[in-house]
């Protein structure tokens, strides 16, 4: 999986002031991880700052960790949307903290949430955000505290079902838009002393909370706009996208004399065309259409508006199959990498049930400048998810090479440059004479390979590796989605899963970071010893 050089060709030709990557469908882990790498690579040359899909006030705290100037963090709190808890966000977050260490201020990549702190069925209360605000500017909050009233009525989950529930239209809720309009008025009034007493830095936080604020109260309004449920959802998501491309516009305002910008969120807020949400949502059919914060903010910066969009070619973790033949998925192939829109008439898009899933259609490939696919044979997802982890390396035997050709296909992968010993693998061929019990001749079958360890392996199975001999016989391990001892390699400490899928995809998750930071601490302790 080598795509570096044809992001960085793509950069190099176009320049460009924002590079927007999109993917699919949230739910697959190695998008995430895939960012993390690209903003390594990125990194290295001239990028600066990195934007994701949370939200910006949260994301200031987020920002302080990684420039050093807090030594904890929590990411419940500092990203929303619930992407704190993905193992492939603290990898970003960690990974900025580490690399800012190493580097004056100026020289540092700094974290942006951009999205708004909203979601589809909900928003808080502009409450927490105004009284910070008052707070820095010294400001009394008494009529503050009047018109906001119960933090609880912003939040009714009625109000997703009933616009009349919602404060976002009444005399109170017009009134604290006066008045937050006011407060980031006196915060550019007062700006000359203000940051004489604090700093720059703190003003810039004060601006963003009432920014943040507004656009909340604006997306409260919206909420009390009646309609059906496909008017209501449609008028949601384009302000929160109209919130998004602000924020984008922003950020890239404070952001452009240190750099280009990297921008990480859904497809749907990132492309040069209207977004579309058609599905079938707790009992009813939906229908909106908006436009995205990505079709807003490309006719602004035309070509320096990079757009790659995220394209999921198979997943046996989260249920998605092989694309059908004609798709533009199949078209892009087997690999994982980056590559130009595919091109031909008959081509078409993919059709899938799978709830919040965007597959490519003609105006995506029509309208943007790359595609980064993650390829659909066997195992690609797994292989992205591993090789995007810190500091990993992948080594991949190409079919047609000098190799027996029972290994073409499989990958290895070293937690560092020293590839001598793999902490993971993936195959997909039988071994003859020597491996062939899990059936990985048969079409569509891998196994993942994963060094657990002796006391790993005691834990998971109840018997020592060196007891594998006297259990081997008892297990099938011709079985899909089930954690199992390595058929050859069991008394060495690893185990396998053929076919990882739903059942297995959080004890997969932990045993990889286990192995990855096994291997990783191996690795460093051999460097030291040789220095």
């Amino acid at each position: 999986m080598a795509f570096d050089s044809e992001l960085l060709s793509l950069v190099h030709a176009r320049r460009p002031h924002l590079v927007a990557i999109g993917e699919p469908y949230h739910g697959e882990p190695a998008f995430p991880r895939l960012r993390n790498r690209i903003l390594a690579t990125l990194a290295g040359h001239g990028f600066r700052s990195i934007a994701i899909e949370s939200d910006r006030a949260a994301g200031l705290a987020v920002n302080d960790y990684v420039q050093g100037r807090r030594d904890e963090v929590d990411l419940s709190t500092g990203i929303s949307h619930g992407w704190g808890a993905h193992p492939a966000t603290r990898e970003l977050v960690d990974w900025l903290r580490d690399y800012n260490e190493r580097l004056p201020p100026a020289e540092r990549v700094t974290f942006h949430g951009f999205d708004a702190p909203t979601e589809i069925t909900a928003a808080p209360s502009p409450g927490p955000l105004l009284r910070q605000l008052c707070e820095y500017l010294g400001a009394a909050t008494t009529d503050l505290d009047r018109l906001v009233g119960e933090e609880d009525r912003w939040t009714a989950p009625e109000i997703m079902y009933d616009a009349s529930r919602s404060p976002g239209r009444t005399p109170e809720a017009a009134a604290l838009r006066g008045l937050a309009e006011d407060l980031r008025s006196q915060l550019y009034v007062d700006a000359p002393r203000l940051i004489g007493d604090t700093c720059a830095e703190a003003w810039n936080r004060a601006r963003v909370l009432a920014t943040t604020a507004i656009g909340l109260l604006t997306y409260h309004a919206a909420m009390a706009e009646p309609g059906t449920r496909s008017q209501r959802i449609g008028r949601l998501l384009a302000v929160r996208d109209a919130l998004m491309a602000q924020n984008l516009l922003d950020i890239l305002a404070g952001e452009r004399d240190r750099g280009p910008v990297l921008v990480s969120a859904n497809n749907a807020h990132l492309q040069r065309h209207p977004s579309r949400w058609d599905t079938h949502w707790d009992g009813q059919d939906l229908a909106a259409q908006w436009n995205g914060a990505g079709r807003i903010v490309s006719p602004l910066l035309g070509d320096r508006y990079l757009y790659v969009a995220g394209s999921l070619g198979a997943s046996e973790p989260v249920g998605l199959g092989r694309p059908e033949p004609g798709t533009y998925e199949e078209r892009l192939g087997p690999q994982t990498g980056i590559f130009p829109p595919p091109t031909g008439s008959h081509l078409r898009a993919r059709v899938t049930d799978l709830l919040g899933y965007f597959p490519l259609d003609t105006a995506t490939i029509e309208t943007c400048d790359a595609i980064l696919h993650i390829g659909s044979e066997p195992g690609a997802a797994d292989a992205a998810r591993i090789a995007g982890r810190p500091a990993v390396t992948e080594t991949r035997i190409e079919p047609g090479s000098d190799m027996p050709s029972y290994t073409w296909g499989d990958r290895f992968f070293f937690a560092g440059e020293d590839r001598t010993r793999p902490f993971a693998t993936i195959v997909g061929h039988d071994v003859p004479g020597f491996d062939t019990r899990s059936r990985l001749s048969e079409p569509g079958r891998y196994r993942l390979n994963i060094e657990v360890g002796r006391a790993e392996f005691h834990n998971l199975f109840g018997y020592r590796p060196e007891e594998f001999p006297a259990h081997g016989d008892e297990l099938d391990f011709t079985q899909t989605d089930q954690l199992m001892p390595h058929p050859a390699y069991a008394v060495q400490g690893w185990a396998s899963v053929v076919n990882p899928g739903p059942a297995t995809a959080d004890e997969v998750e932990r045993l990889l970071e286990q192995a990855r930071a096994r291997a990783a601490d191996r690795e460093h302790r051999k460097s030291r010893r040789s220095k």
